[in-house]
């Protein structure tokens, strides 16, 4: 069974990072106001970024791991930034 991890970019400028069986709904939930608290009170929401996995325990350890990161490593993932990722990462 597919999952995924997702980043949403939500109506204050900060991320959102979870995890999910079923991206669509989740995405549904999320702008019914169902998703989460956080998101709740901050739509609009966009999906700027999502990885599948094969497990749900796969998808919901990277979400954990993501969530740790600083605003801009998350940007540098977004956009594909390699290279600042990395620097990002070493400093």
């Amino acid at each position: 069974m597919k999952a995924y991890m997702y980043i949403l970019l939500c109506g204050n400028g900060q991320y959102y990072v979870g995890s999910t069986k079923n991206l669509d709904r989740r995405l549904e939930d999320h702008h019914m106001g169902k998703g989460s608290n956080f998101t709740k009170k901050h739509l609009p929401l966009k999906l700027m970024y999502f990885e599948e996995y094969d497990s749900i325990t796969l998808a919901f350890r990277r979400e954990k791991q993501i969530q740790n990161w600083s605003h801009a490593k998350k940007d540098a993932l977004i956009n594909g930034n390699i290279t600042l990722l990395k620097k990002l990462s070493n400093g």
